[in-house]
Formats: C-alpha cells, sequence, structure tokens
C-alpha cells in the first residue's frame, strides 16, 4: 500500500479564517490531538506572523513528537530564520516556504518579472535547505499560473533542495479534472520530479477542495493539505475529514493507497476544533455534522433497520461517533417508531400501537423532532386514557395585558360533546374553572407545576399537578406543546382518576 501524506494545516491556515483565532495553550491543545488522530505533519504556524505564533510553533514544536512540525515562511530571509528558530526543538522539523508564481499576482502583488521570481525561489530554497534538511515549496496561485514557467520553477526549487512541492488552488479556481490534469503535466514536463512529493492545497471558494485534492492524488500526488472541518481562509480548505475517509472508503478508486490517520479520532478531533474556534459545524456537513449519520425518512428507517448499509456507506463508529439514529420526526413511519419503543422496553398490543402511532403523527406536525421523553410521555399518556369518563376535545384560550382572560374548553363524556367558557386570573386559571362546569366537580387545586420535556422553543410541556376532592388527593399529568393543553390534560387525568 503506497502512504498519502496528511498534511494539517488547520493551525496556520485554518487559524487564518477570521474569528478563528487560537491562543498558544489552545493551539497546543489542537497540536496533541492530531498527533493522536495520526496526521503526518501538523503546520503549526506562520512564525514571522508575530510573537505569539512564534511561541505557539515552538511550544508545538518542543512537546509533539510523534508528528512532523512545520513553519510557514515566505521567500524572505527574516521570515526562513523565524522559522527555523521555532523549529529548533522540533523532533521532525519542515521549514514551507512560498512564492505567487501566476501572472495576476507578478503583475500587481510583486511587480516583479518571470526571471526576478524564479531568482527568488532559488536563492529563497538553497537559504531554508541549509537550515533545515526538509523543505517544501509552494508556487501560490499555481492553478492560475502559465504552465511552462510553473515548471520551470517546481524544477528549479527541486535542484536546490526543496523534498515536497506543493500544488497550490489558493482561489479555489479549478475543478478536479484541470487538477489532475495539471498535476500529470508536472509529473510528465519537469524532468527531476521524481527527487521530491507531489502536494496540493485546495481552497474551497467553489465548494470543491476536497474533490480537487482526491483528483490530484489519483493523478499522483502524495500529499494532502487539509484542515479539521475544512476551516481556512474565506471559504475554507479541503476537509481533513472528508479526504481520509474517501480514500477509506472508496478502496476502488484509490487503489493500493492509504493515510494512517486514526480515523476514530476524527469526530473528538472535529468537536475539540469546533469548541475552541467557535465556529459551528453545519449539520449537514460531511462526515462530522450532527445529521451525518442520522435518518428521519421513514423510508430509509425501515430499510436501515433491515441493513445499515442500504442507506449508509460509512460505520459512523469507524469515525467515533457511537451509533447511528433514526430520527423521530413528520416523516418517520411505524418501522422507526415501533424500534424506538421496543429500544425503550415497551412492548404494545397492535391496536394500542396505532393508537400511540396517532399521537405521534399528531405530535410531529408541531415539532422538528422527537426525542425519547416525547414517545414515553405518549406511551403514557395512551395507558392514561383507556379508562377514561372525560376526554379533552378541544380547548381555546384568550389572554393578554389588557383582556380578562378566557378559555373555552371542549370535552366528551359518554358519549356526549360538552363545551363551556369561563373568566379567570389567567388562561389556566379559566380553563380548570370551565371544566369544572362541565363536569360538575369542584376539587381544589393544591400543586400545579411545569417542565419541559426535552430541549428547545419547540419542547413539550409536562404539567403535573395535584388537586384534593372527596377528601383525597389526585394527582395528574398532561404533555403537549402547548402548555394550555398540557394543563388541560393534566386537570383531566386527575379527574379521570376520581371518577
Amino acid at each position: 500500500m503506497e502512504k498519502i501524506i496528511i498534511f494539517d494545516t488547520t493551525l496556520r491556515d485554518g487559524e487564518q479564517a477570521p474569528g478563528a483565532s487560537l491562543t498558544s495553550e489552545q493551539k497546543l491543545k489542537v497540536a496533541y490531538q492530531l498527533e493522536r488522530l495520526g496526521v503526518d505533519f501538523i503546520e503549526a504556524g506562520f512564525p514571522i506572523a508575530s510573537p505569539d505564533d512564534f511561541a505557539a510553533v515552538s511550544m508545538i514544536a518542543q512537546n509533539i513528537k510523534q508528528t512532523g512540525i512545520c513553519a510557514l515562511a515566505r521567500c524572505l530571509k527574516k521570515d526562513i530564520e523565524s522559522a527555523y528558530n521555532s523549529l529548533k526543538k522540533a523532533k521532525m522539523p519542515r521549514i514551507h516556504i512560498f512564492l505567487a508564481t501566476s501572472k495576476i499576482h507578478l503583475q500587481y502583488k510583486f511587480k516583479k518579472a518571470e526571471d526576478e521570481i524564479l531568482d527568488l525561489v532559488k536563492r529563497s530554497t538553497r537559504m531554508a535547505k541549509k537550515k533545515c534538511r526538509d523543505v517544501e515549496f509552494s508556487p501560490e496561485d499555481a492553478t492560475r499560473s502559465d504552465r511552462d514557467f510553473l515548471f520551470k520553477v517546481v524544477e528549479a526549487a527541486i535542484k536546490e533542495g526543496a523534498t515536497t512541492i506543493n500544488i497550490p488552488d489558493t482561489v479555489g479556481y479549478t475543478y478536479p479534472q484541470e487538477v489532475y490534469s495539471l498535476i500529470k503535466d508536472i509529473i510528465n514536463s519537469v524532468p527531476n520530479i521524481n527527487k521530491a512529493v507531489l502536494s496540493t492545497h485546495c481552497h474551497d471558494d467553489l465548494g470543491l477542495a476536497s474533490a480537487n485534492s482526491l483528483a490530484a492524488v489519483m493523478a499522483g500526488a502524495r500529499q494532502v493539505h487539509c484542515t479539521i472541518n475544512g476551516i481556512g481562509e474565506r471559504a475554507g480548505n479541503a476537509s481533513l475529514e472528508e479526504v481520509v475517509m474517501a480514500i477509506k472508503v472508496r478502496r476502488d478508486a484509490f487503489k493500493g493507497l492509504k493515510t494512517e490517520v486514526n480515523t476514530k479520532e476524527i469526530y473528538k478531533t472535529s468537536q475539540l476544533v469546533k469548541t475552541l474556534t467557535g465556529f459551528v459545524v453545519p449539520p449537514n456537513k460531511a462526515i462530522v455534522g450532527d445529521n451525518a449519520f442520522r435518518h428521519e425518512s421513514g423510508i430509509h428507517q425501515d430499510a436501515m433497520i433491515k441493513k445499515r448499509t442500504t442507506y449508509e456507506i460509512m460505520n459512523p463508529k469507524d469515525v467515533g461517533i457511537g451509533k447511528s439514529q433514526l430520527v423521530l420526526g413528520k416523516h418517520s413511519g411505524r418501522h422507526a417508531l415501533l424500534k424506538r419503543l421496543k429500544d425503550l422496553g415497551f412492548k404494545l398490543e397492535s391496536g394500542n400501537v396505532e393508537d400511540v402511532f396517532s399521537r405521534f403523527k399528531e405530535l410531529a406536525d408541531k415539532k422538528k423532532e422527537i426525542f425519547d421523553e416525547d414517545v414515553i410521555s405518549l406511551v403514557e399518556e395512551q395507558t392514561r386514557d383507556k379508562k377514561k369518563a372525560f376526554e379533552l376535545i378541544s380547548i381555546r384560550g384568550v389572554t393578554g395585558t389588557d383582556v380578562v382572560p378566557e378559555t373555552s374548553v371542549k370535552i366528551k363524556h359518554k358519549a356526549k360533546v360538552l363545551m363551556s367558557s369561563s373568566n379567570g386570573d389567567g388562561p389556566v386559571d379559566a380553563c380548570y374553572k370551565a371544566i369544572d362546569k362541565l363536569t360538575r366537580l369542584k376539587p381544589r387545586l393544591l400543586s400545579y407545576k411545569l417542565d419541559a420535556i426535552t430541549k428547545g422553543k419547540d419542547a413539550q410541556g409536562m404539567v403535573r399537578i395535584e388537586i384534593l376532592i372527596r377528601g383525597k388527593t389526585v394527582s395528574g399529568r398532561g404533555a403537549s406543546t402547548d402548555i394550555l393543553e398540557a394543563s388541560a390534560k393534566a386537570y383531566i387525568d386527575a379527574l379521570n382518576k376520581i371518577y
């Protein structure tokens, strides 16, 4: 198996994302986790950029011993010396120098001719090589560079001692077929390319960073620059988790290729970077998003119950996620609900299942997601409602700071539908008075407690009450996304017990 070198630049390019700044201590924490993840190189920072960046690279170089540590530098003497000084205690140091080669950069950023750029590449690579045995050179904006000039630059850098040549798609401009062609042309046109490892560094401005990186690998690149969660400048970089898992899952396409990443550490690393940077991972993010291994469609859930691989190409355990989830929502079917009931320890008769499923669908139309606590509440409610004298049909309340609260209640009793309204100090008080009129029972409310069953603004409210009637204390419970409805259900539940 031929190894694909994973070069992680989360702490350099990733940290350049606006708002992603990390302290030296936080960077070290991420570096330790990257070491556990098993990446081959950690680009720890840009030492000349600031004293804190220099300190962070030095700290990481001193403490990380199982992974190569790299520092970035422009093709300037002061940058290269700063990078070298920050890496003095590294067990496996690398200096990464870069210089733009595209016409637009030469004309507007440097105002230099191609010959001047070529000379600068030679001198800088030679200088870096004297400081460090392992030198990586990047012709910035390579994918928009003239290919013949790019070939000359790459050949010159290798001749002066560069051990890795990295081809950056700096502005996320290329597409898979084009980058494949570019890598092939470099391999076929640069006479000494066999003396260096060919690498790629892709940005995600068109959403193609991971695809472009994988196309480069197919063409012959053997190192990939990537970041955790794909963070980085502008739209970010190629996501480590996407590149690594694509190579692992599609072994048929990437024949004979492997990485040495411990994929079971991927999710933990993602969560750490998310926490420290404050950058939220989108729910639909591949591999590490909250929804990556969650299924709501009834058709999908039924198939998943029968065979997980019908709708999952990866085992969630392979990336450090416990298990797949069948999310209960309005698209879920009976099979998913039955499985969840079984997992929760319930065994219902077929008629009861239909009743619970009907209630479940009603609730699912009100809530985005049904949690275990919701399911338990539905079953308990169904059980309590088996023998009931009173059944809530509907409720409507009017309240506000400038109106007298009024509630109308409709209940079913002995096959008759009864309706009444009442005013009160609040909508719940008015509701209970209206129910008293209909039932002709006048209990005393001893306690009233409202709790959210689950998280979120659409959570069900669970109302628990105690009433005193005929010398007995009776409790009642009711749940709904509408707290007035939950209050009415709890009151009627208690009345049913005494009736």
